[in-house]
């Protein structure tokens, strides 16, 4: 399981966790289609992350 920030910053959207709090707080992030706010949001191998037009299965990406 990874938090939802540090999954950002692993993709390379986000440079920092900084970078990455004020996106997920600006409701720029969703999990499985659903805006998420919450920057420690675990997510799983199944879920779906999409930001700035580009949608991410956790699974693919962190294994």
């Amino acid at each position: 399981m990874i938090k939802l920030d540090q999954f950002l910053k692993f993709v390379g959207i986000a440079p920092t966790g900084g970078q990455a709090k004020i996106m997920i707080t600006n409701g720029e992030v969703k999990v499985n289609g659903v805006v998420e706010t919450r920057r420690g949001r675990k997510l799983s191998d199944h879920d779906t992350v999409t930001v700035i037009g580009k949608t991410f299965l956790v699974g693919d990406v962190v294994s």
